[in-house]
Parts: structure tokens; sequence; C-alpha cells
């Protein structure tokens, strides 16, 4: 792996280029060191430069995917201290899985061989509160905001049988269960994790610290 190209005003660092050549233990390392430089405030801002944007038109390589809650302080490319060309982005409301979601997930892991999936839920989602809240009620939000709220049910219900009541612990579940739908849904991303070609962790991102903590892992990986 080579150095990561930087501005000319960024000290030369020791930052790795992320491949999809990597393995997915590589992959979680490249990220979980780019969230350590964030939450310690001294980000790299690597490959965000014009020389990046020019090698990018030949193609893309990303080190992940990452589905993760549609929320503007969930920003994937500054929270793991990434770049152009770096990751590979999916996000709903909630991270919620859909036909299109699946779609390109599968694309990331078939066609680009990404080999890592990270599921990026957040403490106070507001897709998750709407959805504990609708079921402490009884009541469902209007319009689309329901198939939401519907499809997030599921682990709000989950959470209830092991007997959570703190929406930032129903946020976990969320995540959690997301993985384990999407495994169960897609058989692609299945046949991936059980060939050791990607992984799927699921993780918590704390909006105050900075700091993104693993929760479920499919795959060969330590976390």
């Amino acid at each position: 792996m080579t150095p990561h190209t930087r501005p000319e005003t960024t000290p030369a660092p020791d930052v790795v280029v992320p491949t999809s050549d990597l393995t997915p233990a590589e992959a979680w390392e490249v990220l979980a060191e780019g969230n350590r430089r964030f939450v310690a405030g001294e980000p790299s801002h690597p490959n965000q430069n014009a020389e990046r944007r020019s090698d990018l038109t030949a193609g893309q390589a990303p080190v992940a995917v990452i589905f993760g809650c549609a929320d503007s302080r969930l920003a994937a490319e500054i929270i793991f201290d990434l770049g152009l060309g770096d990751v590979f982005v999916v996000r709903t409301a909630g991270h919620v899985i859909a036909d299109a979601v699946l779609g390109s997930i599968e694309y990331g892991v078939d066609v680009l061989e990404i080999p890592l999936v990270i599921v990026l839920g957040h403490n106070s989602c507001g897709a998750v509160t709407a959805t504990v809240e609708s079921y402490i009620s009884g009541t469902m939000p209007r319009g689309f905001v329901r198939p939401l709220v519907e499809r997030i049910i599921p682990s709000v219900l989950a959470g209830r049988r092991r007997g959570l009541e703190e929406v930032d612990e129903f946020v976990a579940e969320h995540v959690d269960q997301t993985c384990d739908h999407l495994l169960e849904t897609s058989q692609s991303v299945r046949a991936a994790v059980e060939s050791g070609r990607t992984a799927v962790v699921g993780l918590t991102y704390s909006l105050s610290e900075g700091t993104a903590r693993p929760g479920r892992v499919h795959g060969d990986l330590a976390v």
C-alpha cells in the first residue's frame, strides 16, 4: 500500500491509500485508524486534492461500502478521515433497507469487489426515535415516513423482547438487526461473507464523541 496524496499545506503522513485489494481485516483497519484520527482532532484529509480527482477518472476502488443513516451529521468521509473515491456510500433515513439499497450494496460487493460493508447508525437517531414513539403511542406517522417506521418496527420489537428501554439502546439493536437482515435478504452479500471476500460490520456513531463503536460482525474480522 502506498502513501496518501495530500495537499501541500499538510505535513507528509504515514496514511495508506485504500484499495479493493485489501482483505476485510485490512479494510477495517483503514477505517478504524481514520476514525481514531478524527476523534483525536488530528485528521489527515487524504485524497482530497486535484491530483486524486484526476486519478479517479479511470475508475474507483473503494475500501468499504458504507450503508448509513441519512442524518447530515453522519458524513462518512469525515468520520473515517478519508477522501474522494475511498468509500462507496449508500444512505437512507434510519439505514432502512429497500430494493435500491440492496442493489447498490451488491454492486459494491460484486462489481467493485469491495472487501467491507459497514452499517452505520448513530445515537439520537430521529427515525428510530419516531419508531419507538409510534410503538409506545400505537399511532403511525403520515406520508412516506410511515414506511420507514414500519421497516424499523421489527428492530424495536426485538429490543423490547430483550428488555431495552432507551432510544440509543434501540439504535444499537437496529444496527445489529440491519446487519442480520442484509445477509438474510441478499444472497450475493451472504455468499461474499461466507467465502471470506467481504465482511459486514455494524457501527454506532457517537455524535458527541465522534467514535464509531462496533456491534454485530459477520465475517472473518477481529474488531
